[in-house]
């Protein structure tokens, strides 16, 4: 497992949060393409891509607070070990006591996050998917482990260099089409990558497998 980049012992804040939904699946895109894992979607959000494909998840307040306990505890009657905390963007809110709990039982965590928000938690991995709607947080360029962007445009690929240029020598750079745009974008992709070799392509696998 890799290193936690976040400091435990934080105190402690939220003993419950807002729940989109939660569900068992394959984990569909970058690094970690294809493992068993159990996918926690908190909701609410700031950022609002106007391509996102869970808008449902930016209205915190039409979805459920759900104790931690039990977010956890359905989790662990799943065999994986392998969180994934997503949204929405999960940073809106202090995550320390969730990670705390999923660490407890066993669990590898990971996050998606643009980086807007304060990183929290015990965090194994950070994937980084920054947008233009919303800038960045300085403090996760350093501490990502992984830098995903989503290609809409053919201006997304300056965007995505302008991110590359500040991440650590080891963070992994993932270049991924947008769903509804895939077919038109992967061929630029493909060639983008072959001249530009740092950059790996990620897809949404998932979405090939009609899984969650």
């Amino acid at each position: 497992m890799v290193k936690s980049v976040i400091e435990q012992g934080k105190a402690v804040t939220k003993t419950a949060l807002p729940l989109m939904e939660d569900f068992y699946t394959v984990q569909g895109e970058g690094v970690y393409t294809g493992h068993a894992a159990y996918f926690i979607r908190l909701a609410g959000c700031d950022v609002g891509c106007v391509w996102c494909d869970v808008k449902e998840s930016w209205d915190e307040e039409a979805h459920p607070t759900v104790k931690v306990e039990d977010i956890v505890s359905k989790a662990a009657a799943m065999p994986g070990r392998l969180a994934v905390i997503t949204g929405g963007e999960p940073l809106m809110h202090d995550i320390s006591y969730l990670t705390q709990k999923l660490k407890e039982a066993g669990f590898q965590v990971n996050i998606e996050t643009s980086g807007a928000h304060p990183l929290s938690g015990d965090l194994d991995w950070i994937t980084f998917s920054p947008k233009k709607f919303k800038q960045p947080l300085p403090e996760i360029y350093e501490k990502a482990h992984e830098l995903k962007v989503v290609v809409f445009n053919k201006s997304d690929f300056a965007f995505a260099e302008e991110f590359a240029e500040k991440m650590a020598p080891d963070c992994k750079l993932y270049l991924q089409p947008e769903w509804s745009k895939h077919e038109k974008m992967m061929p630029l992709i493909v060639d983008y990558v072959k001249e530009n070799p740092k950059w790996h392509i990620s897809l949404q696998t998932h979405k090939f497998m009609q899984i969650p």
